[in-house]
């Protein structure tokens, strides 16, 4: 790890570091996480010095931390999408499941308000989005031609989506007015793109 002059700040040596796939820092600072094998995810805390894994069964593609740093989803090559808690005890919350992965890399996210959805891109061209503490999948967006690489939810605005593609275009993606909705009874909007009331 180094500043921003350059300078070295820390090293991590060892088999446990074979190859970094993927690496990130919590929002806070705190922690670093890479993945670091295959099927494993190594989580550094860089002030107390410790060491932490998440062992999956199946080869992960990617991670991407929440905006809080207190959860990570991490995408596997068995087409499912895992989200843990990392703050204190690590444990496996949720998995989601349908989009179609077999070959790429393809990146989820957290997205909505309060980070209330996941959405990810899929080798069947078309973009899935996920209720994130229920797992049900809320809807499919067509219009990539190709195998959607990569999505990211507006920071600023919680009903705007942006998704990559093979088939070399950027597409944003926003609300149909006709279709918004009230909210219901237990907070969320009945067409899938507000809010969630889950406790972990």
């Amino acid at each position: 790890m180094w500043d921003l002059e350059g300078k070295e700040l820390q090293c991590w040596k060892g088999h446990r570091v074979t190859k970094i796939a993927d690496l990130g820092i919590t929002s806070d600072g705190k922690h670093m996480v890479s993945v670091c094998k295959d099927n494993v995810i190594l989580l550094v805390g860089l002030e107390s010095k410790t060491e932490q894994i998440i062992l999956e069964d199946e080869v992960i593609t990617s991670f991407v931390l929440s905006a809080d740093g207190r959860y990570i989803l991490i995408s596997l090559l068995n087409q499912e999408i895992h989200l843990w808690s990392i703050d204190g005890i690590i444990k496996l919350l949720h998995i989601y499941k349908g989009h179609k992965q077999k070959r790429f890399i393809v990146r989820p996210c957290f997205g909505g308000l309060r980070q209330a959805f996941i959405a990810s891109g899929s080798e069947d061209s078309q973009i899935y989005i996920w209720h994130r503490c229920s797992q049900q999948l809320l809807g499919k967006l067509a219009g990539h031609t190709g195998t959607v690489n990569c999505v990211s939810w507006n920071p600023a605005n919680p009903h705007m989506l942006a998704s990559g593609g093979d088939d070399r275009t950027i597409r944003i993606w926003g609300l149909n007015p006709a279709n918004v909705m009230k909210h219901n009874d237990e907070g969320a909007v009945s067409n899938g793109v507000n809010d969630c009331n889950c406790r972990t």
